[in-house]
């Protein structure tokens, strides 16, 4: 059976794969998006009768209104990703993370479903060697990471809802992403050959954009038993440090050089490691690797440079 959904931000680095994928399962899917980064990434789906596009603001409730008539499920994407870009525009993360997903839960009927991408940065500074559930106390260090957890504390407090606490995503897509850090150090390495870390033993989850796209889809066919919770959607074996990461990337790539510099400090300050057992007890598991993922971004950077993907 396929579904009315309401994809905003639908033109991002994650809708740019997910909106196919829900429209390949039969789903009617509208996508708002402003657009801003000038990107054609959707241009794919104008075939399909069952895909329609606006452009525009997610934060506008007037655009909102009518597009909210009909969807079954609500799929908030819209937002400004990555440390540089939040601290830019610091009024506009928040307004686009946290007041959008606000009116979405005001204008919205209570028979809608909303399935809300949140982040496990919002674990912030974990226990060493202690894994963060989703009963973890959040502590999110990041402006981008706040605006998330008070925009999943809505979705979650209004009901019907769930939330996706995700890793950090990597993965080609249309609409590219290469600031995200597996994406970054691997693009580092085809192209520079060479990357300098700042505090290598920070340790993070991570996830394919791919099974991004399929944990959504894996919501949609069980919201009933999976509803009015947050899950983590990570890979449970990349837990993994900046340096440990970099051995990854090295096996595929081998000379590439890391060093780890003694000064300097990253921006983005979460160190933690994470259990995404309540998602795969539901039936969920990811099947794209890491290694995987890096050999796919290293055959998409013969294709592309950094001139115009990232949010830097």
């Amino acid at each position: 059976m396929g579904y009315n959904i309401l994809v905003t931000g639908g033109a991002g680095y994650i809708g740019s794969i997910l909106v196919p994928e829900l429209l390949k399962s039969g789903h009617n899917v509208t996508v708002l998006d402003n657009f801003v980064f000038g990107q054609n990434s959707l241009i794919e789906c104008c075939i399909y009768e069952n895909f329609n596009v606006v452009k525009g603001d997610a934060r506008d409730e007037d655009i909102l209104k009518p597009l909210l008539q009909k969807p079954d499920y609500i799929i908030p994407l819209a937002a400004l990703v990555g440390a540089p870009l939040c601290s830019r525009d610091k009024i506009g993360t928040v307004t686009t993370i946290r007041d959008a997903a606000a009116s979405l839960v005001k204008l919205a009927s209570k028979e809608q479903k909303i399935i809300i991408p949140t982040t496990n940065s919002g674990y912030g500074i974990g226990q060493k060697g202690v894994y963060c559930t989703e009963e973890t106390p959040l502590k999110p260090i990041s402006l981008y990471g706040k605006a998330k957890v008070e925009a999943e504390k809505i979705a979650l407090d209004r009901g019907n809802a769930m939330s996706f606490r995700l890793a950090t995503v990597f993965g080609m897509s249309p609409r590219m992403r290469i600031d995200l850090l597996v994406n970054d150090f691997t693009y580092r390495a085809v192209k520079d050959r060479f990357v300098v870390i700042f505090e290598g033993h920070f340790k993070r989850n991570y996830v394919h954009i791919r099974d991004v796209a399929r944990a959504f889809i894996h919501a949609i066919d069980n919201f009933n038993i999976m509803k009015n919770e947050p899950y983590n959607v990570g890979l449970s074996d990349a837990n993994l440090s900046k340096l440990e990461l970099c051995i990854k990337i090295k096996e595929q790539v081998p000379d590439f050089v890391y060093l780890e510099s003694p000064v300097g400090e990253d921006p983005d300050k979460r160190d933690y490691i994470v259990s995404n057992e309540k998602i795969e007890k539901t039936g969920f598991k990811p099947i794209y690797s890491l290694e995987m993922g890096i050999k796919e971004l290293i055959k998409g950077y013969r294709i592309i440079t950094n001139s115009k993907y990232g949010n830097v």
